[in-house]
This record gives C-alpha cells, structure tokens and sequence, in this order.
C-alpha cells in the first residue's frame, strides 16, 4: 500500500521546505551576485540576431564611444519575452562585444565607456571580463570606467580592463580582503528540539556541518581556505598586471576606503561623476557620439523584426543551416523536471529540458561543435547521472566543449567531466564530488506542544513501521535506516568517480586523489586533471570552432530561452531586470527579500530542492561558499 509511504513524503516536503526557507543562512556565506531573473529552460532557438553573435552586421553607429553599462550586472541568462526574443544584457553577449572590438570587427568604436554603477558580481565572470577589457586596451583601444563604489569582484575588472578608474565623490572602494563567512544553527536546533540526520559520503564534503555544528571541521577548512588562498593569489597578481608601478597589495586588502583615500593610495585615478569619466573618453578619442552598446539602454537591444519572428514560431530557429558552434547554458541548481520550485525559483537546469536540447543538437549536422556553459552548485544525482548519460552520447557524434564561469561543482562537475575538454578560469570553483542525504525530524519538537504521531505498517515484520516512514519529518531514522541509506549514498559516490574516471580518461584511483568533497580552485584544478586549459568562454568558441572544423570566425549561435510577454508589453529591459512588472509578478514575501539581499542563496537552497522532492541522494555543494 502506498498511503503510509506518501503521506510522509508530502508532509517531509512542505516541513523541510519550511525549515529551510528559516534555517537557510547555514548554508549561506556573503553574496556577490545580483538575482538573476526567471526564465523557462532553454529550447533550440539558436537567435543570431536577438542574441548578437553575428560578426558579419554592419555598424551603424558611425564612429563612436561605446557604453558598457553594467550596473545590471552580468547574468548567465537572460530574461526573455514572448515571441522568443531574449535579452542581450547577459555575461555571453558582454564578452562577445569586447571579443569584436578587441579584433578589430567593430572599427567604429573609438573608445570603450564601462559604467559599474554598484554593480556586484562573481569572480569567475569577473576575472573574464577584466581580461577581455584588458585586451581591448592592449588593442590601442582607451577603455575609461566610473563606478558609484567598488567591490573586491568590481576592482578586478577596473584595476586591470580600465586604464583609468574614476569613482564617485559619496562612493568608496571596498576592497577589504577575500573571505567566506559560513554559519552554523546546532544550538538553534536543539532549542527547537529538531533532530538531523544526514550522511555523506567524501570526507570533506561537510554536509551535515552546518545542522550539527558550531564551526568547520578540518577538513572543511582545509578544503575552503585552500580555495580561498588560490583565488587570492589570482586576485592580486590581476591587480598588479592592471596597475604596474604601484604598490597596491596591501591597500587592495586594507579597505574599505573612501574615493579620496583610494586616490592618495593610487587604487583609482579620479573622483568624479559618470559625466566626468564620459566627457574625459570622448576628449580622448576626440568623438562626441556615445552609444550605450550593453545595459539597460542598449541600443543594440531592438526588438527583431517579424521575420524572425516567424521563424522562431515555426520552429526553425535562428540558424540557417551554416556550419556554426552551438553554445548551451546551464546555469542554477539541477533538477529532474521543470516544475515550480517549492522553495520559489523557476530558474535552474532541468534534465528534461536540458535533454532534448542535447538531442536536438546531437541530430543537427548544422552542429559542428557544441560548447556547454556551466554554472551550477549540483543538486538531483539522478538528473546528473542522466544528464552525464546523454551529454557523453552527443560528445561520442561531435565535440563537447565545456566552458566552466563561477562554479561547476559536485553535480556542475558531474557534468562538466563529460567534455571533450574543459576550460575554467583560475577562480572558477570545481570538484565537491561528493555524496549528501539525509533529512530532519520534527518529533520532539512537536512533542513539546502536544502533537504526536504514529505509523501503523501493513507488514508485522520487525522494523516494518521504521522503513515505511523513512522519509517522515515526524521520525527520525533508526540504525538500520541508517545503514541502508549510507549504504545507497556509497553507490551512487563510486558511480560518480566512475563517471568522472570516464569522462576525464582517468583511473579511478587517480580521481579518488581529488574526490571526497574536496573543493578546488581552477588553477588547481588544471594541475590535478580536472580540467584543461584555464581560459574564459570566448576561449571555448575559438576551441570548439576549431574542433568542429570550422574557420575562425565561422558563427557561434545562442541556445536561447523561449520568451514570455515583455517585449510584446513593451517593457524595457531596465524594468526587466531591474525588478520591474515581470520580475514583480515572479516573486513574493520572502522570496523577493532573499533575490534582493541574499540572489545566490536561493541557487545553492534550490541544489538541495530535489530532497525536499522526496529524492533519496544528492550530489550537491554543502555550503554557500560566495565570496566577498
């Protein structure tokens, strides 16, 4: 019978999703990414047009300044509208922009203009974006950037891409050192009387640290602050080749300053307002003509005409049957289908999305190379272990070429493994491969205020009762519970170190040496095997191009979102994405306090939804490692 068995799975449910939406700061370090805005899974629409990775359009801007404004931030993705229409103010069309400038395709920009406003962002897109600005200038091209205040991420890109920072008067550099703050609610749950269980299989993994204890093990700070000393040793290194000549070390470590502070220190080189960066670049490039090319107020962002249109209702896409590179984004927690988030998110990778875009592509021979942008924490070990199956089947018919932004960790990892070959940044995060599960129980709690509950099972068999209910939150597990389900967990962790074996052609014992949990930066992770080439993914494009057979500047189209109402309401992409009628309607109460305050908490809350699911194991990062 399944009605004991069901009810506890819904009732662990909405229990664990109430619990987690209060208890959620456990797995929550600093946040540095503005939300990212819903957007349904991505489906074969590869929009040149709307998504801008044409490098055969005519300028026609004649000669100007263009306008990087990226006070938006830079998302993965974008938010979309109705006819299919994406939004081109997302991390992949901001590096493609700089790539054309940098080569010289588009010659009509004198000068380059960014504007950070209080942008925040992650270090892995930070990192590339700081590079490609650097080689626009290297290029004889002035870049000149303003910002109202500067972040450790925001100062990596200005300090090496700007050849002169200029920071608001009422500003501030905030430059004070990289870190990661981790919290722990043991005491709280034991004034609630809430019992936990949860197993892991990785000795570093750390799943259960943040429910069962007051600060990290050793192994948990051997394996974060390993990390964090890599990604410092980036940072720094950035910052000098940006400002040669200046001793910024310490002075990058010591803020938080003010505007005038950060001049006397040589961080910045004026103190003024946007109008002030604005009219310094165009006495520089003696041009007057200014066009915002990235942001809110792109002028590259029109709406596309009613051809495209038609093509994308009727299925046929963007792509013209040329040879091009396809470029897929997965980005958020991973999931086995596309339902609404328990937890108020829609945003995420979704097996079943996911897969038929990989089927679509396998079968396309207009695909000559696929190049698949990771972004992800884990989540369902089921849907990785799927999705592992059909990427490596589409790898087996053409190269796979993965490009790693902030994070590819446990089930991002469990992915990222099956390309042909991977390319992160030294401050992308890879590894955390690793084994959690587990669940909390509610009995003394509720106990404590007079309700009680019991299972009666069908069976009269010893331990009967025990097994019916192990996904209660009104019972905590038994030993032998216990037992099963380590023993389950251990199964699905050799899978994963088989299949990483797998994709990387490496042994077992070879991946056991960097497995367990252990968390890596992406400088070492090229040295342990992880990945192979540290590069950004413009870098990925000109490899998979190359693989794929085609010439330099053969295409590479966007594997775009189906859109919704927006462009046919004619709202902006401000509105859009600044929290306008669309990203209003979305969300709600808590959630909208959390996308405002904590966006990246809700992406590493939504890598542990498939357990609020009812699903047995997880290969999901235990903790909200964001850096600040």
């Amino acid at each position: 019978m399944s009605g004991p068995a069901q009810a506890p799975r819904r009732s662990t449910a909405y229990a664990l999703a109430c619990v987690l939406a209060a208890c959620a700061l456990p797995w929550a370090a600093s946040c540095h990414g503005r939300p990212r805005q819903s957007a349904p899974a991505p489906s074969v629409a590869a929009s040149a047009s709307s998504a801008g990775w044409r490098t055969e359009d005519p300028d026609p801007y004649g000669a100007h300044v263009a306008e990087l404004d990226l006070a938006q931030g830079l998302p993965e993705s974008g938010t979309t509208g109705l006819l299919g229409t994406p939004s081109r103010n997302t991390f992949a069309e901001a590096t493609k922009l700089l790539r054309d400038i940098r080569l010289g395709h588009e010659k009509q920009i004198k000068g380059v203009l960014v504007l950070f406003g209080s942008m925040t962002t992650g270090f892995a897109r930070a990192q590339e974006i700081a590079k490609a600005l650097a080689d626009v200038r290297t290029a004889g091209v002035p870049v000149v950037c303003h910002a109202d205040e500067l972040t450790n991420a925001t100062y990596w890109i200005a300090s090496r891409g700007c050849d002169r920072v200029w920071v608001s008067p009422a500003g501030g550099v905030d430059t004070v050192g990289l870190a990661t703050q981790l919290v722990y609610a043991r005491r709280m749950l034991g004034e609630l009387r809430v019992d936990v269980d949860m197993l892991q299989v990785g000795k570093y993994k750390g799943a259960s640290e943040p429910l069962t204890r007051d600060g990290p093990s050793d192994e948990a700070r051997e394996s974060l602050l390993g990390m964090l000393t890599s990604i410092r040793s980036t940072w720094l290194d950035d910052i000098r080749k940006g400002r040669p000549g200046k001793e910024l070390a310490d002075a990058a470590e010591g803020g938080p300053w003010s505007p005038q502070q950060a001049l006397e220190r040589g961080l910045i080189d004026a103190v003024g307002y946007d109008t002030d960066a604005r009219a310094e670049v165009r006495s520089r490039t003696t041009v007057d003509n200014v066009v915002v090319r990235f942001g809110a107020r792109s002028k590259s962002a029109d709406t596309p005409g009613l051809v495209s249109v038609v093509r994308l209702l009727s299925g046929a896409g963007e792509a013209t049957g040329a040879p091009h590179v396809a470029v897929v984004r997965a980005t958020g927690a991973i999931s086995m289908d596309s339902t609404p988030s328990i937890l108020g998110q829609s945003e995420g990778i979704s097996r079943e999305e996911l897969s038929r875009t990989l089927e679509k592509l396998r079968s396309d021979k207009s695909v000559r190379a696929v190049v698949l942008r990771i972004d992800s924490p884990g989540g369902s070990a089921l849907a990785s272990d799927l999705l592992w199956t059909d990427l490596m089947a589409l790898r087996s018919v053409k190269p796979l070429i993965v490009s790693v932004g902030d994070m590819a960790a446990s089930g991002g990892y469990y992915m990222a493994c099956t390309g042909t070959r991977i390319f992160a940044q030294p401050s992308s995060i890879v590894g955390s491969i690793g084994v959690v599960g587990g669940k909390l129980s509610f009995r003394r709690s509720l106990d404590r205020v007079g309700i009680s509950s019991e299972i009666l099972p069908a069976s009269s068999a010893s331990g009967a009762a025990a097994r019916a209910g192990y996904l209660s939150p009104l019972d905590p597990w038994d030993d032998a519970t216990r037992e099963r389900m380590l023993t389950t967990m251990t199964a699905v962790y050799d899978l994963f170190v088989s299949r990483v074996a797998k994709g990387r052609g490496l042994s077992q014992e070879k991946v056991a040496g960097f497995a367990e949990g252990r968390i890596h930066a992406g400088r070492e992770g090229l040295g342990l095997g992880m990945v192979d080439d540290l590069g950004g993914l413009q870098d990925a494009i000109a490899y998979a191009r190359e693989a794929g057979g085609l010439d330099a500047d053969a295409p590479a189209y966007l594997v775009t979102e189906e859109s919704g109402l927006a462009r046919v309401l004619g709202l902006d992409d401000e509105a859009m994405q600044g929290g306008g009628l669309s990203a209003g309607m979305a969300r709600s109460g808590a959630q909208s306090i959390m996308a405002t305050y904590a966006p990246d908490l809700l992406k590493f809350a939504g890598a542990f939804e498939p357990m609020l699911r009812g699903e047995h194991t997880l290969v999901a990062v235990p903790f909200a490692f964001l850096l600040r």
